[in-house]
C-alpha cells in the first residue's frame, strides 16, 4: 500500500501585489469604480505521483519550479486548489526547520509541542527529550526561551526533533547544510541512518543532483509548477541537464 499519494494537485496562490492592497485602497477603487480583483498565480498544475514504504525520491527544478511548494503541500502546511494528497503513517517535514515554534515558550516546551503536532504523545516526547537536547547540543538550554537561541540553534533543534522520533515520511528541503562543520557531518550520519532504513519514505529537494542520482530510487522532475517527467534518477536527471545546457 503506498504511504503518499498525489492526485493531480494544482495550487493558486494570491500575488504579492494583493497582499500590497490595504482596506482603505480597496474601498476606494471599488467606490471609483476601478477596483480589479488582484491575480492570483497557479504555482503548482496537475501533479500526480504515488510512492510505497522505502521509497526514496529526489525531486529536481530550476528556482521557482514549484519544490518547495509541492513539499509544503505534501506535510499540510498548504491546501492544494484542486486534487487531493493522501499520507499514510506520521511525517517529519525538514522544511524551514523552526518555524514552527513558538518563541516564548522554552525549548522543552517546544520539543513537546513540535512532537505533538507531529502526532506523537506528551509521555513519549517527554522519554525522547534528553536525546535531543544531546543530539541539538542545547543540553544547558532546557528551560530557556527559543527567541533567546541563535538561528543556528534553532535550526539544529528543528532537525534534531524531526529526526530523532523515526518517522514513516521524511520530508527533507536542502537541509543539510544546519549548524557548523562538525554539526554538518553529524546531520548527515543521522540522514543516513533514515536513509537506509527500507521502510522509511523520503522525499527529497537538492540542487546537489549528484546526490539525488545516487541515493534515490525515483525522481521528478518540475518545470513552473508542472511535472515534466518521472522516473529513474539518472534518466531524469539527464533529461533536465539537458534542458537547461
Amino acid at each position: 500500500m503506498e504511504s503518499v499519494r498525489v492526485e493531480n494537485v494544482s495550487l493558486w496562490r494570491r500575488t504579492q501585489e494583493e497582499f500590497s492592497y490595504t482596506l482603505k485602497q480597496t474601498l476606494l477603487s471599488i467606490i471609483e469604480g476601478k477596483y480589479k480583483h488582484p491575480v492570483k498565480k497557479q504555482v503548482l498544475s496537475g501533479i500526480s505521483f504515488e510512492l510505497h514504504p522505502g521509497d526514496k525520491l529526489g525531486i529536481v527544478g530550476s528556482n521557482g519550479a514549484g519544490k518547495s511548494t509541492l513539499l509544503k503541500v505534501i506535510t499540510g502546511i498548504l491546501e492544494p486548489s484542486s486534487g487531493s494528497v493522501r499520507t499514510r503513517g506520521t511525517i517529519a517535514p525538514l522544511i524551514e526547520l523552526g518555524a514552527g515554534f513558538n518563541p516564548d515558550l522554552s525549548v522543552l516546551d517546544n520539543i513537546l509541542m513540535y512532537g505533538v503536532f507531529l502526532g506523537f504523545s506528551r509521555k513519549y516526547m517527554l522519554e525522547k527529550t534528553p536525546a535531543i537536547l544531546d543530539f541539538a547540543e542545547l543540553q544547558d538550554y532546557q528551560f530557556a526561551p527559543v527567541k533567546s537561541l541563535s538561528s543556528g540553534m534553532t535550526a539544529r533543534l528543528g532537525f534534531s526533533i524531526a529526526t530523532d522520533v523515526h518517522p514513516d515520511i521524511l520530508i527533507l528541503d536542502e537541509v543539510l547544510s544546519v549548524g557548523d562543520a562538525s554539526f554538518q557531518e553529524k546531520s548527515r550520519r543521522r540522514i543516513d541512518e533514515l536513509w537506509n532504513s527500507t521502510q522509511i519514505t523520503v522525499l527529497f529537494v537538492s540542487h546537489h543532483l549528484e546526490l539525488i542520482q545516487n541515493s534515490c530510487t525515483k525522481a521528478i522532475w518540475l518545470d513552473k509548477g508542472k511535472m515534466i517527467d518521472v522516473g529513474k534518477p539518472e534518466e531524469i536527471i539527464n533529461n533536465y541537464l539537458s534542458s537547461i545546457s
